[in-house]
């Protein structure tokens, strides 16, 4: 896992310990620890200071696919393709929980913004939301129409809502408190890959995504309307993430890219080394 400076681009860290690949990352609230997925089955948990491997969490029967740190940090969920989302307190390194949570691989896993609540994503199409404490499932969110495999999900900042990205070149803004989908976001391509999308709140209210035709496409969230496309990436962007205090957006790209970019608004312009290999 390599760690980079989000101002300047400047290499920071490398963090070495996994047998395989890594398909996830979370930082902590204070950035003070990250953890991450891997096909070796295991979720690691770092110290980003030393880069020193504090744990190493063992359980998953397959590939851990996706990882979030809990609001607090002292818990970590984790889903994987062996179906299965567990729940892990990162001070042991204890499995707290074991929920059979799907039918099909976990694609995304999210905390909403007090950590009482966990929502997962899989290919077979559901939307769940699991009491954290507890472990029970408090809603399935379903598409009745024509139930695509879910990519991604993510609870909005205030925690009210839940962004899920399908297999079907959509995203959709869901009420998960009464299970209805509010909005859907289309313009993009996304019928392969995992793609991370996101809420951005610094200046307005905004869905940002990544695409299979190499851009990044920025939603109206109330209009639904595409406000904007970013240019620049040469394969499928895979993920984004924005700032949260700046106007900054990090994309990063596949193989035939293979590059992290800051995108940074036209008033405020770049540090001179703006992306990384």
């Amino acid at each position: 896992t390599g760690i980079w400076s989000a101002l300047d681009g400047k290499f920071e860290a490398n963090l070495e310990g996994h047998d395989e690949g890594i398909s996830d990352i979370s930082w902590s609230h204070d950035s003070k620890y990250l953890c991450s997925a891997s096909d070796d089955k295991t979720v690691r948990i770092w110290d980003v200071a030393t880069g020193e491997c504090l744990k190493t969490l063992v359980g998953h029967q397959n590939f851990v696919f996706c990882v979030n740190f809990s609001p607090a940090a002292n818990l970590i969920v984790s889903g994987s393709f062996d179906e299965s989302v567990r729940i892990w307190d990162v001070k042991s390194g204890r499995c707290l929980k074991n929920l059979p949570a799907h039918s099909d691989p976990v694609s995304a896993i999210s905390f909403n913004r007090d950590g009482t609540l966990i929502v997962s994503a899989s290919y077979d199409g559901l939307v769940r939301i699991w009491d954290t404490s507890s472990g029970q499932c408090l809603k399935t969110l379903i598409d009745d129409e024509n139930n695509p495999p879910v990519s991604f999900v993510k609870f909005s900042p205030n925690g009210k809502y839940i962004l899920a990205g399908t297999l079907d070149n959509t995203l959709r803004l869901w009420n998960y408190a009464t299970g209805k989908c509010l909005k859907t976001y289309t313009g993009h391509r996304n019928e392969k890959y995992c793609i991370f999308s996101t809420f951005s709140v610094t200046n307005g209210k905004w869905i940002v995504s990544g695409s299979e035709d190499h851009k990044v496409y920025l939603w109206n969230l109330q209009s639904k309307q595409v406000v904007q496309t970013l240019e620049g990436h040469t394969d499928v962007v895979l993920c984004t993430s924005c700032h949260p205090t700046k106007n900054i957006i990090a994309s990063g790209s596949l193989e035939k890219d293979m590059t992290i970019k800051l995108w940074f608004e036209d008033d405020a312009p770049p540090p001179a080394e703006e992306e990384q290999k």
